[in-house]
C-alpha cells in the first residue's frame, strides 16, 4: 500500500511538473491582481512595450477581449443542423487569438520558428508586431487600444475598408477595449507597475 502511495505522489508531481497552467488569472477586472497572479505576464509585456511600443495596459485590454487570459483558448465549434460538429469558426487560437496564416507571417518575417500562441511572451510579442503594422500601415497609434483592435479584430484590409461600420457589436466591443485599457492603466500607475 506503501509502495503504491508513492507511486501515484510521484506520478501527480511528475504530471505537475509538465503541465502548463491554461486557466484564467482571477479577478480580470483588475491589473495590479492579474500581474500579481502571473508576474510572466508583466515582464512578457514590458518586453514587448520596450521592443514595439505597445503600452502594457493595451496589451492587456487586447488580451482580456481576445481570450480573458486563458493560454490555449480557441473559437468555439460550428455546428450542421445543430448537433453535427463541422469544425472550429476559424483558426484563431492562443492568448492572442492569432490565426494560423498571420501567425505563420509573423513567425517567418521575424524568425521566431519556435513560437507559440500559448506561451505570454510569444503572444505579447506577435501583438507588438501586428500593431506596430497598423501604426505603419494605417497611422492607428499605439496607445489608441480602440483602433488598434478595430484592427486586429478587422485586419488591416477590413480596417480600411471601415468593415467594422457595419457591425455595431464590434464598435461596442472595441469602445469595451478601449476603456479597459485606461481603466488597465490606472490601475498599474496606482500599484506601481505602470
Amino acid at each position: 500500500m506503501k509502495r503504491l502511495s508513492r507511486a501515484l505522489m510521484f506520478c501527480v508531481l511528475i504530471a505537475g511538473c509538465g503541465s502548463s497552467n491554461y486557466s484564467a488569472p482571477r479577478n480580470l477586472d483588475n491589473a495590479c491582481s492579474i500581474l500579481n497572479q502571473r508576474p510572466s505576464y508583466l515582464t512578457a509585456m514590458r518586453k514587448t512595450e520596450r521592443k514595439w511600443g505597445v503600452p502594457v495596459a493595451v496589451q492587456m485590454a487586447a488580451i482580456y477581449q481576445e481570450s480573458k487570459f486563458i493560454a490555449n483558448a480557441r473559437t468555439p465549434y460550428r455546428y450542421a443542423l445543430g448537433v453535427i460538429p463541422m469544425g472550429r469558426q476559424s483558426s484563431a487560437y492562443g492568448y492572442s487569438q492569432a490565426l494560423d496564416a498571420t501567425w505563420d507571417e509573423y513567425r517567418s518575417e521575424q524568425r521566431r520558428w519556435a513560437a507559440r500562441r500559448d506561451r505570454i511572451g510569444d503572444a505579447t510579442d506577435f501583438m507588438g508586431w501586428y500593431m506596430v503594422k497598423s501604426r505603419d500601415g494605417l497611422g492607428i497609434p499605439l496607445n489608441d487600444a480602440r483602433n488598434q483592435y478595430l484592427a486586429y479584430h478587422e485586419g488591416r484590409t477590413g480596417y480600411a475598408r471601415g468593415s467594422y461600420n457595419r457591425k455595431p457589436w464590434l464598435l461596442r466591443v472595441s469602445r469595451e477595449v478601449g476603456n479597459r485599457a485606461v481603466t488597465y492603466d490606472s490601475q498599474l500607475r496606482a500599484c506601481g507597475k505602470a
